[in-house]
Order: C-alpha cells, then sequence, then structure tokens
C-alpha cells in the first residue's frame, strides 16, 4: 500500500483547486430537489463543463474516450471536488459508474463508439435494471425473459428501483435468456433504450420525497442483439464487473461528505454547548475514526488497483469494495443519528439544512447496491474463504 503522493498527482491536485475555484462561482443555482427533469439538466450540465475541461471521465481508458488517469489521480479529484462542494454525479450516476466502466471493459469496440462519448459529455443519461419485486438483492432470481427471435430479443418482465428511470435515455437491463441452465449461467446483460415500444415507467417516492427510483414494466420489448454486452448466457460475470465499479469506488466522494458533515456536527456541538457530554464527544470521536478507517481502506483498494494495472491487469476494482461497502452503510447511518442527539429534535428538522433527509436517505444504504447480507456473504466466501451456506 503507496500512501504517498508523487510530484505529479500533487501539481494535478493544485490545477484542479485552482480550477474549481474558478468555475464553481460562475454554476447556475441548484434545481428543485423534486424536479428530476431539471435536475438531469443541470447534472448533465455540469457533466458537459467537466468534459469540456478535460475531467469528463478521468479514469476511463484512453480508448474509451477517458483520459487515462491514474486510480490515485482519479482518488484526488473525487477528494478535491467534494471538498469544494462541487455538484455530484446525479442522474449521470449510472452512466459514469455503473454501465460505462463496463461497456468500457466489456464491450465490442462498437459498443464503445456509440455509448461512451454520449455517457461523456452528458448528453445520455443511463438507469440501472437489475432488482426485481421477487429477486431484489438476490440477482440470480431474476425472472425477466429475453427469447430471441432473429436479431432481436423480445423481453418482458418488470424491475424494480430502477434508478432514475424517469429521465433515462437507456437501461443496463439483466434479463434471463436460458431458464434451463444453473441461474447464474442463464443472464445476460443488455443496453435498453428506455424509449422502446413496450417500456412502462411509473415513478416511486421515497421516504424522503423524491421520485429518483422506478418501477419498470417490459411488455415484449425487442431489444436488437446488438446491444448485448458479452456473451449470451454470461451477464452474470459482466454484472460482476458492474457491481465491482459500484461497490469499489461509487461510494468514495461520500466519505469525504460525511467527515466535513462529522466536522459541522463537532462544530455545532461546541456552539450549543452538547460538547459538554463526554459520552457524545466520544461518540464524535469513535466516528472520525469510522470514517478516517474508511477513507484509508478506499486508499489501500485503489492502491491495489493502480499496482494490479501496472501488472497488465485491468484495474477494476476487487471484491474489498464489499468490506467497505458493508461498512460505510452502517457508519453513515450512525453519522445520522449522532446528528439527531446533537441538534435535538428543532436542529434536526431546521429546512435550510437538509438533516432529516440525509437520515432518511442513510437508511436506504444497506440495501442500495447490494444488501448487507449480500456483502457479508461475499466477504465471507470470497475474502475469508469460507465454504457456501447451504
Amino acid at each position: 500500500m503507496d500512501l504517498g503522493h508523487t510530484e505529479e498527482e500533487e501539481e494535478f491536485r493544485r490545477t484542479l483547486r485552482a480550477w474549481l475555484a474558478e468555475t464553481l462561482p460562475k454554476l447556475p443555482p441548484k434545481p428543485d430537489p423534486l424536479d428530476w427533469p431539471a435536475r438531469r439538466a443541470y447534472d448533465m450540465g455540469w457533466q458537459r463543463t467537466l468534459h469540456d475541461a478535460g475531467y469528463a471521465g478521468l479514469h476511463w481508458p484512453e480508448d474509451a474516450g477517458g483520459q487515462g488517469a491514474t486510480p490515485t489521480q482519479h482518488l484526488i479529484f473525487l477528494e478535491e471536488t467534494e471538498r469544494a462542494g462541487a455538484p455530484y454525479v446525479g442522474a449521470g450516476f449510472v452512466g459514469l459508474l455503473h454501465a460505462g466502466p463496463t461497456i468500457a471493459a466489456e464491450g465490442t469496440e462498437e459498443q464503445r463508439r456509440r455509448w461512451l462519448p454520449p455517457i461523456l459529455r452528458g448528453d445520455e443519461v443511463w438507469c440501472q435494471g437489475f432488482s426485481e419485486p421477487d429477486a431484489g438483492s438476490d440477482l440470480a432470481a431474476l425472472r425477466t425473459r429475453a427469447v430471441r427471435d432473429g436479431d432481436s430479443y423480445v423481453v418482458t418482465g418488470s424491475k424494480i428501483w430502477t434508478s432514475h428511470a424517469e429521465v433515462a435515455d437507456w437501461c443496463e437491463l439483466l434479463v434471463r435468456t436460458d431458464p434451463e441452465v444453473p441461474r447464474h449461467r442463464g443472464i445476460s446483460w443488455l443496453a435498453l433504450p428506455m424509449d422502446a415500444p413496450g417500456v412502462t415507467v411509473r415513478p416511486l417516492r421515497t421516504l424522503a420525497g423524491t421520485a429518483e427510483f422506478a418501477e419498470v414494466f417490459l411488455d415484449e420489448v425487442r431489444v436488437p442483439v446488438a446491444n448485448r454486452v458479452g456473451e449470451e448466457n454470461d451477464g452474470w460475470r459482466v454484472t460482476m464487473v458492474t457491481l465491482s465499479f459500484e461497490r469499489g469506488t461509487a461510494f468514495v466522494g461520500e466519505v469525504v461528505a460525511c467527515r466535513r458533515t462529522l466536522r459541522e456536527l463537532a462544530a455545532a456541538a461546541r456552539a450549543n454547548g452538547r460538547w459538554d457530554d463526554a459520552a457524545l464527544r466520544r461518540g464524535l470521536g469513535r466516528l472520525n475514526a469510522e470514517f478516517t478507517a474508511l477513507w484509508r481502506l478506499t486508499q489501500w483498494n485503489v492502491s491495489e488497483a493502480e499496482h494490479a494495472l501496472r501488472r497488465g491487469g485491468t484495474g477494476v476494482p476487487g471484491v474489498g469494495g464489499s468490506v467497505f461497502k458493508l461498512r460505510y452503510s452502517q457508519a453513515r447511518q450512525e453519522l445520522y443519528d449522532a446528528a439527531a442527539e446533537v441538534l435535538g429534535p428543532d436542529g434536526a428538522l431546521d429546512t435550510d439544512v437538509p438533516w432529516t433527509a440525509d437520515r432518511l436517505s442513510s437508511l436506504s444504504y444497506t440495501i442500495a447496491a447490494g444488501t448487507s447480507q449480500i456483502q457479508r456473504n461475499i466477504v465471507a466466501e470470497r475474502i475469508l474463504g469460507l465454504p457456501k451456506g447451504r
């Protein structure tokens, strides 16, 4: 593990900081958080700004349209943009952090040319069609069927918790293409155009009042075979590539945000007299240690990926991302429990600071990107080498 930075990396940090300081004050006001079409326009406008400045797809390989930056430079980028209060990827989350890297790693040259440039420019938004009402995090139990008919698949089924479906142009879709083989082996990964006949989207409103998820119903939707990423029935392996990105570095910026929130809580406790409570101080100190450890774990995972890349590997995050995701999900919930204790009922409900919305949002993190139970299985079986449960 290498925690140091080269002079080139420090120069990258200085240049990025200067660009952020110049660019961020010029951004338009943020839209209403409940207005997802407006949020899409805002998020994609920021993505286009990054693209024009040479920061889009920073860690993507150059032959995929990226900048070919090292994993460490990517980590610096995430750290500095979060510290500066830059917009998050928002509606571009699935395309930039899931589908795009998967297509870059597994797609054909034609697929890479078709889908990657619009993602990087902020022209097209992707959603994720993995979970199903009767499957959830058990992706191998999915039932959405895709039957081959000439040069197309005819897809019938439904998806749930489909991130950003109501504003998406494309969906990374998991389907069952062979129901006769063991369930992990009969899955394929398709790129579904969301405007195809037979696609119905019904937004789902969360506890926080937003609708970034939706149900998607598929009624004999025709998807070209050319939209399949990877071989037919090899979708489980392709999906593991997708999930390794989702669990590997997708939450890194949020760790930086949580550390900033923790500092704000400590300042609030000093201001309102709660700092005199020794038990509360110990709790905040433990959370500080938790998030510092998570940041170090992130650096370890990135360092491992960078060394693998130098040895001719892919740079795809490994299963260590599951350790990170498992602990981060719980630590985030504990952070907002501490916020309620520091601020009290009145402060926690302050509409100028979205504590309540963030607390409600934190509840989903032990479910999103694979439940904590799934992560524990991955850690047990793939890292610790324990036998599979029966």
